[in-house]
């Protein structure tokens, strides 16, 4: 009888543990999330502001063939991490351009509140998708890091 209590027991701080370790992973990845969209989004105004227009696809972050030098506004392409092999949901801008992006995660997001600056329209959201990662012209366009 001892033996089955003690399996229980076991049984019962496993699933625990999973369920932290669970949480633990999807809190990760929301981080991720966060930061590489506020990257990929002030990708998006560096090159917006370096000749007035969107970029046609993500691609062109990595390589901006408009100038005489080439110039790299995003050192490699970042997948969704909240998806492993899914593609971003795109914000479509004037004529076919990228202004945007956001997860298409199903879920609802387990941070809820205390966003940094310019990210306080996420707070209380009940999908990824209210997760936006837009830029608009004249939006202040903060250094990385703040």
């Amino acid at each position: 009888m001892g033996l089955l209590v003690a399996v229980a027991v076991i049984a019962v701080l496993m699933l625990e543990t999973g369920t932290l370790w669970s949480t633990l992973l999807r809190r990760e990845r929301e981080a991720q999330l966060l930061a590489q969209g506020e990257e990929i989004r002030r990708a998006i105004g560096r090159y917006y502001e370096a000749g007035g227009l969107y970029p046609k696809s993500l691609d062109d972050l990595l390589l901006d063939r408009r100038q005489p030098t080439v110039r790299r506004y995003l050192r490699r392409a970042y997948q969704d991490p909240l998806q492993v092999g899914a593609e971003w949901g795109i914000i479509a801008g004037p004529g076919e351009t990228v202004m945007g992006l956001y997860s298409q995660a199903p879920g609802q997001p387990l941070k809820q509140g205390n966003f940094r600056q310019g990210q306080e329209s996420f707070s209380g959201q009940g999908s990824y998708q209210g997760w936006q990662f837009l830029y608009r012209p004249g939006q202040s366009n903060p250094p990385k890091g703040t």
